[in-house]
């Protein structure tokens, strides 16, 4: 194994007091609006940059490229990036293995102090890295801050976390000796995140990983490889060494599976969709030559969410929260509601209202901060209105249905926001995951019917019941099975500390990320007795 020489010691500067959340930039002020329009020039002058593999700290290109393209104008390359293949996944997993000797035994509060360091200066730029996500995924700027000030969570919370883990002590001091618990780190971690959240769970998983005392071998979305890069050199800045996260964008097929098969990989952590997470777990389940260990897999995968708007619901309240958390982000969230299980007693009323509002909802060019912007590529587009075509023949259109082709958008992928009403249960469009601007609404006979909609699915991520009862409520936080369930509110928006996220059956490992369990996943705990002589 290759040796490298000790980092010097980080900066240790701790943050005192409890955690909050990141509050969001106020957009109705004007100055605000301003300095977002700036930020957005500005990054729109850097567009087209290339961008290096970094392993062991070391730069490196390869002939193969990765573009990163503009969703809401595909001409626009957004950043040029090198593609690893399956001959740097040894060199990367080395330069991890060489860093994780001395970053293991760094003091958890120089490492904490490094997320400190990382969120500072996140806030101090955060118009702009909003802006670098503006580009790369096509998010409005309500969206773009969710996402970076989620990234400014994880890196606070999960500082405090590693502090807190490393003061834990056993329950129990038995008389005559000593006990101590201590949590250590895995090893070398394959960290895969989505395009979806480009910024924040890229983050997430990362700096878990690190604080954690891991090393990284980080394999970003080949649909948002720029913002993935800029966090990384931001990483640098702040003073993390060289080796404990290499940036090595690549084909899932080539260097993904390499990189998690690879037996000095320690565990994966993965969010992406469920055929990809099952094949990682099934990988990751096969011990190889060398391999001590069996591989830890934290997976994150999709989600089939429902709404149910019960008889005494308040309908206003619960049609703003189905539309907002159908087509935020264009419906591309693991959390997003694709199913509103409404009562028969409302139902037409429900849908009156729901059309009107869908309606509303203005589509374009996300600089311009609309409602809506484009999806993340061609092939989504096309998928997402193969089932919209299904849906026209399993169900009645109410609203939308089609690409949005206005001379403003006809060259971007924009679909606009489509409503389905009277999709059977059990129908493609009610089972399937579309991640898209697609809501199928479903008519319920009742409250226990709406329930036993709400659970007949592969999934369990989020789910949300609108109701006056307070009876209802209480079934449903007993019977709905999902992960996150929110009540009289929509079923997006998890705040960490607030809603620790992760999702049951075929929605992944129920992680639990931006909560007090989750450094768990990424350590293992070493109980030390001694005889007190």
């Amino acid at each position: 194994m290759a040796t490298m020489e000790a980092p010097p010691r980080l900066q240790v500067r701790l943050h005192e007091g409890a955690f909050t959340n990141e509050p969001f930039v106020d957009f109705t002020k004007e100055d605000n609006v301003r300095k977002m329009r700036s930020a957005i020039e500005k990054v729109r002058g850097q567009l087209g940059r290339e961008y290096d593999l970094i392993i062991g700290g070391k730069r490196s290109k390869t002939s193969d490229k990765i573009r990163s393209i503009n969703p809401a104008k595909p001409s626009e390359v957004v950043g040029v990036h090198q593609k690893a293949g399956k001959e740097h996944v040894e060199p990367a997993v080395q330069a991890a293995l060489s860093a994780f000797t001395h970053w293991s035994r760094t003091s958890v509060e120089e490492r904490a102090s490094l997320l400190f360091r990382v969120a500072d200066g996140m806030r101090e730029r955060k118009l702009e890295y909003m802006a670098w996500l503006v580009f790369e995924v096509s998010k409005n700027w309500l969206e773009a801050d969710a996402d970076i000030s989620e990234t400014i969570d994880f890196c606070e919370f999960y500082a405090r976390e590693a502090l807190r883990f490393s003061k834990v002590e056993p329950p129990v001091q038995l008389p005559g000796e000593r006990g101590t618990l201590t949590y250590i780190p895995l090893g070398v971690g394959a960290v895969i995140p989505p395009w979806n959240f480009a910024c924040a769970i890229m983050a997430g998983m990362t700096v878990a990983s690190i604080v954690s005392g891991n090393t990284v071998v980080l394999k970003p979305s080949s649909d948002s490889p720029t913002i993935a890069a800029k966090f990384v050199e931001l990483l640098e800045e702040c003073g993390m060494p060289e080796g404990v996260v290499n940036f090595c964008p690549g084909g899932g097929a080539s260097f993904g599976d390499a990189l998690v098969s690879h037996p000095k990989t320690r565990y994966v952590a993965f969010t992406g969709s469920r055929e990809v997470g099952l094949h990682i777990n099934q990988t990751a389940a096969q011990q190889q030559k060398g391999q001590l260990w069996i591989k830890r897999t934290i997976l994150e995968m999709g989600g089939k969410d429902a709404i149910i708007v019960d008889a005494d619901a308040d309908i206003d309240s619960a049609v703003e929260g189905v539309a907002g958390a159908a087509f935020g982000f264009q419906g591309q969230k693991c959390s997003a509601c694709s199913r509103a299980i409404v009562d028969e007693r409302v139902y037409d009323k429900f849908l009156e209202k729901l059309k009107s509002r869908v309606e509303r909802i203005t589509i374009g060019d996300p600089t311009a901060n609309l409602n809506m912007a484009a999806v993340i590529n061609e092939g989504s587009m096309n998928d997402i209105l193969r089932y919209i075509e299904i849906g026209k023949k399993d169900g009645r259109l109410i609203t939308g249905g089609a690409r949005d082709t206005s001379a403003s958008n006809a060259e971007g992928y924009f679909i606009q926001p489509t409503v389905i009403a009277d999709i059977p249960a059990k129908s493609t469009l009610e089972q399937e995951e579309i991640f898209g601007p697609v809501l199928v609404v479903i008519k319920s006979r009742n409250f226990d019917h709406a329930l036993e909609i709400a659970n007949d699915t592969e999934f369990g991520l989020t789910g949300a019941v609108y109701s006056s009862s307070r009876e209802k409520l209480d079934r449903a936080v007993r019977e709905f099975h999902v992960g996150n369930l929110y009540l009289n509110r929509k079923c997006t928006g998890a705040m960490v500390g607030a809603h620790p996220f992760g999702g049951f059956n075929m929605s992944g490992t129920d992680s639990k990320s931006g909560g007090p369990d989750y450094l768990y996943l990424f350590t293992q705990a070493k109980s030390v007795g001694e005889k007190i002589v």
